[in-house]
């Protein structure tokens, strides 16, 4: 079950970085935000994750629009104004503006299923993902590839039980904080 979590995670964070790097404007918010809470000089904690509901918001959407498991619950969330605004649109300020919830028990978004077949760890799908997306995000700048535009990069889903992007990433980081903070720590061997 861990190891099925972690590729979905990986996944949402995918996804997530590809809607970021179309919408240039969105990841500079996220990365105001987080320069906001956590500065420049250190790197992000657990604890941060409260204080940053913009990046919070990014995940939802991202899970409503690419949820990593499709054949879990119907896809008509894209397909019907009536629920939401511009269904297809990545504009995670939506999601600030009305309270939703996204663990089974309001059900305009249920990338966990709800009820008795909800998923046991979503909340820690949730963590795991925020704090993924808020480490890349805070540490880097990311453009595309080459000389990709922004808007061509593929968002196209691939068929299966999971969704995958049909073509990879490919993106390039720029580091945005001081050096100091990209050290690896060292590590000793157990004596």
């Amino acid at each position: 079950m861990i190891i099925a979590g972690m590729d979905a995670v990986a996944i949402t964070v995918e996804w997530a970085m590809a809607e970021l790097i179309r919408k240039p404007g969105v990841q500079q918010k996220a990365q105001e935000e987080l320069d906001n809470v956590i500065g420049q000089e250190r790197t992000r904690t657990e604890e941060d994750l409260q204080s940053l509901p913009y990046l919070q918001a990014i995940v939802k959407k991202a899970l409503r629009l690419h949820p990593p498991t499709p054949l879990m619950l119907p896809h008509r969330a894209n397909t019907d104004p009536k629920i939401w605004l511009d269904p297809n649109e990545f504009r995670p300020e939506w999601l600030l503006e009305e309270d939703i919830d996204i663990k089974g028990h309001g059900f305009r978004l249920l990338p966990f299923g709800a009820g008795r077949r909800v998923c046991s760890g979503a909340q820690l799908g949730l963590n795991f993902v925020t704090l993924m997306l808020g480490r890349l995000l805070h540490h880097f700048n990311w453009i595309p590839f080459k000389n990709v535009k922004y808007k061509e990069i593929d968002i196209s889903e691939g068929p299966g039980i999971v969704t995958y992007m049909v073509t990879p990433l490919q993106v390039v980081p720029l580091p945005r904080l001081n050096a100091c903070l990209y050290k690896c720590v060292p590590i000793h061997p157990q004596v």
